[in-house]
């Protein structure tokens, strides 16, 4: 549906979608059509350097998987890798995080016990070579192509086998006591859906909790509830995010349940994480032979059972970035079209929290003093936009569109009446209203906002 979507249709969309004020409504454009907003989302992204240009890149992005990011679209994901391990950690006491590697030899993975999970790289010119070789039997053929891909590196499709290669000694670190769990991000690599054969690189957010057998089914609904909470914190429309029960015909593996959240794009309706009730095979299976150490001390010497949850970071940072757009549309009095578009953004994700710009003026003296506001929220952790060293002259209604369009949260206006009194106006993205404040303030200020919607 998605790849019909882009080819036949996206190219012939215009724009027209309703600005809503992210304090006073929370709800969808609504005028504008899905196919309008999609387009609009796509060439803005680029624009705006969210991901860097080309046809190629744009697919990949659209696909959910690992592209070239631009600069915001790299702070972006960090932000959302972010909260994601913070939201893990503060949610239960005994969530440990680790970093395994993203690929191995295959002799090395073998011996883990990673014989699943994991797609082999091969150079075609070694198998030809293999292949070329008259002299040998069948059978010999067949026997040493299988040895030459043992010996191939690995690259892990998802991030659970490490959390079970990691159980036993972090088992011991909370003296075999469930429930706990093991979270990790990093990047993994998916088999090709689009029959290319190539495999897709994609950023994965996993958490293995271990529990009960007595407790994982109310375990899954609990993490269920967390993080279609936690995806739905984030929103501009939060009824978007939604969740849904995994089918009896699509459970994969011994899973005996499964939950997707789910976010309804432009398109049609695509996950962005899957929770899975595992059971314990995955676990016997990889630490065979040593069944006493898997043993909890509950009094019944019970297995753990494990429930997953897999995310999908890059198709989170689209849906956050398709859940925030809005566009508002307006005629002058001469009946000619004006356009906003504006990513509202959270201000916990968006990638720049202020823009620090000069009025007309002493040119050397504003830059110094933006110079100095720059590098005290810097030291603050907030990311500031050097608006100040832009080269070609740009009128301040211009320059709001611009941050408006990069998710900026405020502007900062740095100007003559700011050397002699201290004072500056800075803007709202979500509000547009202006205001004043001293420069001594902004710091402050910032942070408090920040800090009242982490909290909200």
């Amino acid at each position: 549906m998605f790849s019909h979507f882009v080819k036949n249709v996206l190219p012939k969309c215009a724009f027209t979608c309703t600005y809503n004020v992210w304090q006073h409504t929370r709800g969808r454009c609504g005028p504008s059509t899905n196919l309008d907003q999609a387009r609009t989302l796509l060439q803005l992204i680029v624009d705006r350097l969210f991901i860097s240009p080309g046809h190629t890149n744009v697919e990949l992005f659209k696909r959910g998987t690992i592209c070239s990011y631009g600069p915001l679209g790299t702070e972006l994901r960090e932000n959302v890798l972010h909260q994601w391990r913070r939201s893990m950690t503060l949610s239960r006491d005994q969530v440990f995080g680790i970093n395994t590697p993203s690929s191995g030899s295959g002799g090395s993975q073998d011996a883990a016990g990673g014989r699943r999970g994991h797609l082999r790289v091969v150079e075609p010119g070694d198998v030809r070579n293999i292949l070329d070789e008259t002299e040998l039997s069948r059978e010999q053929l067949v026997q040493s192509v299988h040895m030459f891909l043992q010996r191939s590196p690995l690259f892990r499709t998802n991030l659970i086998q490490g959390a079970l290669e990691q159980f036993v000694p972090l088992f011991e670190l909370v003296n075999r006591k469930l429930p706990f769990g093991i979270a990790e991000t990093g990047r993994c690599f998916q088999p090709s859906e689009d029959g290319s054969g190539c495999p897709a690189e994609v950023t994965q957010a996993s958490l293995v909790w271990f529990c009960s057998p007595r407790t994982s089914s109310q375990w899954l609904d609990h993490w269920a509830r967390q993080r279609l909470k936690w995806w739905r914190k984030f929103a501009l429309a939060p009824s978007d995010f939604s969740s849904s029960d995994v089918s009896q015909d699509e459970l994969e593996g011994a899973a005996s349940r499964g939950v997707k959240i789910i976010y309804k794009f432009p398109w049609g309706q695509e996950p962005l994480e899957v929770l899975w009730s595992r059971g314990d095979g995955e676990l016997l299976q990889m630490h065979q032979g040593v069944r006493s150490k898997l043993q909890s001390r509950d009094g019944r010497k019970s297995i753990a059972h494990i429930v997953s949850i897999t995310g999908n970071i890059d198709r989170g940072l689209l849906a956050f970035l398709s859940n925030s757009l809005q566009v508002h549309n307006r005629e002058d009095a001469k009946q000619k079209l004006h356009q906003r578009k504006v990513l509202k953004l959270h201000p916990l994700l968006a990638p720049v929290k202020v823009a620090l710009g000069i009025g007309r003026g002493a040119t050397m003296e504003l830059r110094q003093v933006c110079e100095g506001l720059w590098q005290e929220l810097k030291e603050a952790k907030i990311s500031a936009w050097p608006g100040y060293l832009e080269t070609s002259p740009m009128p301040m209604e211009q320059l709001n569109s611009k941050y408006d369009e990069m998710g900026v949260l405020f502007t900062a206006v740095i100007s003559v009446n700011t050397l002699e009194s201290g004072l500056l106006q800075v803007r709202s993205r979500d509000t547009t209203i202006k205001e004043t404040m001293h420069v001594s303030e902004l710091n402050n200020f910032l942070c408090r906002y920040i800090s009242a919607a982490d909290n909200m």
